[in-house]
């Protein structure tokens, strides 16, 4: 198949898209993007990127079209949807120096879904079908992650989502609990495939290696990696990590990422003298995470109370199951069921302190051999639900309809 992928986000970005595409390239097919320049998260150009250059190049035998955009900036809302709208407008223009002819148009639609307005065109453009695939629930989840509120912005919103969901061929969702929301929107179910997150092959079980494990302070490590952001409710993870530092058990929380709450959760452990257990690691590549994941003692994951977070599965999840440690859930919903239904580890209600303080207190009195048994589970459910070869044969299936 000659397949056009089309993705605000692209390598050196790191979002697993690209490896996605690499995967269909490895089955033979002739796969082509259109992205924008890369500037996620930290809101400016990578090396080697501007405005006037790299317009086209091929990454590992893939063709990729660049559109500039109005860079992200530090992330303020106008400073989004100026980002957001640029992409659509330039990539969309980018669409006409594309003389390929394509089978299908593959639509990746995290946060923004705008996206899917370029890949309605390209389906009008090239005569292709087109598919969609969703990550986040708009309107609901720029509620949730960006604090939008106004109702006339959210009615616009969502007219926007039912035009394009109207307008795509089928409409893949990373989530079952998707489904019936989608088509409370008015989508046939006919139209929706389930199709979730892998893993990229580098999240796997390792050996703890000394020169990881000397970077880390003694004690009972837990460790989150990702996003620091509105949505993951880490004043849930702040208030927790004060009362066990009250308790004076031995735990210490290792927070490695970026993300728009950045700067609050560092003046928070400043404020609440939590400097020596809850220590802001800074940005690792994701190659490097199952390093540090196999001197952890457990993996955390947490998201705010919300319906809409509650039917969504966390990519964190998959990457932490494929990792092979226990895993700590400060989450409601299909989350939970995953963590609790594989063995994978222990969970509390979302946003409950004290919940959170009770899983981590048993966690760490839960006897070693017990602990690798959770871990020993969470790979194994990776493997049966989230391997990355099956996901990419299902992929082949779905866009071969």
């Amino acid at each position: 198949m000659r397949i056009l992928v089309i993705t605000q986000y692209f390598y050196p970005e790191k979002i697993r898209i690209h490896d996605v595409c690499l995967g269909l390239k490895e089955r033979g097919h002739d796969v082509t993007v259109l992205t924008g320049k890369p500037n996620y998260p930290n809101g400016e150009y990578y090396p080697g990127y501007s405005w006037f250059n790299r317009k086209y190049e091929v990454w590992n035998g893939i063709k990729v079209y660049r559109s500039n955009l109005i860079l992200r900036g530090r992330a303020g809302k106008l400073r989004l949807v100026f980002n957001y709208l640029s992409f659509v407008f330039l990539a969309s223009l980018n669409l006409f120096r594309i003389r390929t002819k394509f089978d299908k148009i593959f639509i990746f639609a995290p946060s923004p879904l705008t996206v899917g307005i370029v890949g309605i065109l390209a389906r009008m453009k090239f005569k292709a079908k087109a598919f969609l695939w969703v990550h986040d629930l708009w309107p609901e989840s720029i509620k949730i992650a960006g604090g939008i509120t106004n109702k006339k912005i959210l009615n616009v919103v969502e007219k926007i989502t039912k035009w394009i969901y109207s307008n795509v061929d089928i409409l893949m969702v990373q989530s079952q609990g998707f489904i019936p929301y989608i088509i409370n929107q008015g989508v046939e179910r006919g139209k929706i495939i389930y199709y979730p997150f892998y893993a990229e092959a580098f999240y796997k079980v390792e050996k703890s290696e000394d020169k990881y494990f000397k970077k880390l302070p003694k004690g009972f490590k837990i460790m989150f990696a990702g996003n620091i952001g509105v949505a993951q409710s880490f004043d849930t993870l702040l208030n927790a990590a004060i009362k066990l530092k009250k308790q004076k058990l031995p735990i210490v929380w290792l927070i490695f990422g970026m993300g728009r709450m950045l700067e609050y959760v560092r003046n928070e452990i400043q404020k609440n003298d939590l400097l020596d257990t809850f220590i802001l690691m800074g940005h690792i590549s994701p190659e490097e995470i199952p390093k540090y994941s196999s001197c952890a003692d457990a993996l955390i994951l947490s998201l705010k109370k919300s319906p809409v977070l509650s039917i969504t599965i966390p990519g964190k999840l998959q990457s932490y199951l494929a990792c092979g440690r226990p895993i700590i859930g400060s989450i409601d919903g299909i989350g939970a069921d995953i963590i609790s239904d594989s063995g994978a580890g222990l969970t509390a209600s979302a946003e409950s302190v004290d919940d959170l303080v009770n899983a981590i207190t048993k966690l760490h009195e839960t006897p070693l051999e017990e602990q690798r048994l959770m871990g020993a589970s969470a790979r194994a459910y990776y493997e049966r639900e989230f391997e990355r070869e099956m996901l990419i044969d299902k992929l082949e299936l779905i866009l071969s309809k």
